[in-house]
């Protein structure tokens, strides 16, 4: 007998025990699944996905370029080949992936659609979770698992980031977010404004310019943006000398190594790197386009993410005058347009609010253990991937200055090495207690603005190993798949022990 949450009983046969159960089916999801199945063939799973198809973040943004900043060789899987043409892939491209992905290795019939995970309750005495699932006609149901992993990301699906100006309801034209894009919209030979200046608004703003009469983007303040080849020369090579998964995994580790000595050359000489930025920004962009007030942030490189231009689109598309730039404030809206701070108007048929996503920690949902509800905020990360006093939960929880994809991997293989090493010693409960003499910092250090909005959301990080979240593949890597389960601080038990 296991407890539900109404202070009734569940009862639950053997049969309906699943070992491990996954919540998302996006990107993260789909590669535990696969990983699982690689890794612990024998483990019962299931994979709890609230919309209606697989892909998550890549299935639900469907606006107008749409597309990866990190390269396909380091944010798709690394047992899993990346044959696409374009390193840098759209939407559809990474969706498609997923979803073959989960083909290649029979995931669909265990993945139940539009279950959306609202509760989870841990019990010690029968070293389960009870998980209640809301359908889509409002109905819930009630799984049992040994082993719980949030897979559902970190940003809010079904709300974003939108302030409101003065003035909205006096505009005449349209106004429409990328996270809810109409596929009725016809922007073809208008004019439109996109509001924002982060990766959303750097994609959407040269995508728009290829059928609008013009698109201006508007930024309270800008960005750093560089321009990457869409496609990677070397990678190309590879395949056409090696197998298709010894050239993946080369042109990952290429990808892997670039993208650490470069984070630490932007962060050592911040100065400098900042002027060769700003610099080519000028360059590319044209004598049209002061790149001095646009494209020179006032903060450090990397204390926010940097924005990648596929192939300079941004640049080439300001540089040929399809698209402006503006950075000012937002005084109010008026019936044409936008009225600046500075007093200028932009005339506009099209307003596109590109102004930032909400974070959601643990997919929304709530968590208690042993009748106690977990406070993420008051959690601390163990090595990134579980929270303090939650027994049996992993969390899946991307790089910032990475490809998300690399971290996600190295967590799917620790909880297969952790739950293969639970079962030869018998141990049913796996928890990392909290260390009272670990300092506290923030998880995530960007002063991005989605970031410091859910600041008083996420968990805490501490200042040494195995608490410390480090922004570094070569260091997880070590720490993680070669290091101890057993390492002195994660605690073992088996069923009826508090």
């Amino acid at each position: 007998m296991y407890p539900d949450f109404s202070g009734a009983a569940h009862r639950a046969d053997a049969a309906d025990l699943l070992d491990v159960l996954i919540v998302g089916a996006g990107l993260s999801g789909i590669g535990a699944a696969a990983t699982l199945r690689r890794r612990c063939p024998g483990k019962r799973f299931a994979l709890l996905e609230a919309r209606t198809a697989i892909g998550g973040t890549w299935d639900l943004f469907r606006y107008p370029g749409v597309r990866s900043d990190s390269d396909m060789y380091t944010l798709g899987y690394g047992f899993r080949p990346w044959t696409g043409a374009s390193a840098i892939a759209d939407g559809a491209a990474i969706r498609d992936y997923i979803a073959a992905t989960a083909r290649e290795y029979d995931l669909e019939a265990r993945i139940r659609f539009g279950h959306t995970v609202v509760k989870a309750a841990w019990c010690s005495k029968a070293a389960r979770w009870t998980v209640e699932a809301r359908l889509p006609g409002g109905a819930t149901v009630l799984l049992h698992a040994k082993f719980l992993y949030l897979c559902s990301g970190y940003y809010d699906y079904e709300r974003a980031h939108r302030p409101r100006f003065e003035g909205e309801s006096d505009y005449q034209g349209r106004i429409v977010q990328p996270q809810f894009w109409p596929q009725d919209l016809d922007y073809a030979g208008r004019r439109v404004v996109v509001v924002g200046s982060g990766a959303t608004a750097v994609s959407l703003v040269p995508a728009m310019a290829q059928q609008a009469a013009h698109v201006t983007m508007l930024q309270r303040s800008p960005s750093y943006v560089v321009a990457r080849p869409r496609r990677d020369a070397f990678a190309l090579r590879l395949r056409r000398w090696l197998p298709a998964q010894a050239a993946h995994t080369l042109a990952r580790w290429r990808s892997v190594l670039e993208s650490i000595a470069l984070y630490r050359l932007l962060r050592v000489l911040p100065g400098f790197t900042r002027k060769r930025m700003i610099a080519m920004a000028a360059r590319m962009a044209g004598p049209g386009v002061d790149a001095r007030i646009h494209f020179a942030p006032a903060y450090k490189p990397w204390d926010q993410r940097i924005c990648v231009a596929p192939s300079g689109d941004l640049f080439r598309a300001l540089h040929a005058g399809r698209a402006g730039i503006v950075t000012d404030r937002i005084a109010r809206f008026s019936r044409q347009g936008i009225v600046l701070a500075s007093g200028r108007e932009l005339e506009a048929d099209v307003i596109v609010m590109a102004t930032g996503l909400r974070l959601k920690v643990l997919g929304g949902a709530q968590l208690t253990v042993d009748g106690r509800t977990v406070d993420p905020s008051r959690a601390m990360s163990y090595k990134g991937m579980m929270l303090s006093g939650v027994p049996n939960c992993a969390l899946a929880f991307g790089y910032t200055n990475a490809s998300w994809t690399l971290k996600a991997d190295l967590t799917a293989a620790w909880v297969c090495r952790l739950l293969r090493w639970m079962d030869r010693r018998g141990a049913q409960i796996a928890l990392a207690p909290r260390d009272p003499a670990q300092a506290e910092a923030p998880f995530l250090e960007l002063s991005s603005g989605y970031v410091q909005r859910a600041s008083h959301l996420l968990p805490k990080q501490g200042r040494r190993h195995p608490w410390r979240v480090h922004q570094n593949y070569l260091r997880d890597l070590l720490a993680i798949r070669l290091g101890r389960i057993d390492d002195g601080v994660l605690q073992f038990g088996r069923a009826g022990e508090p």
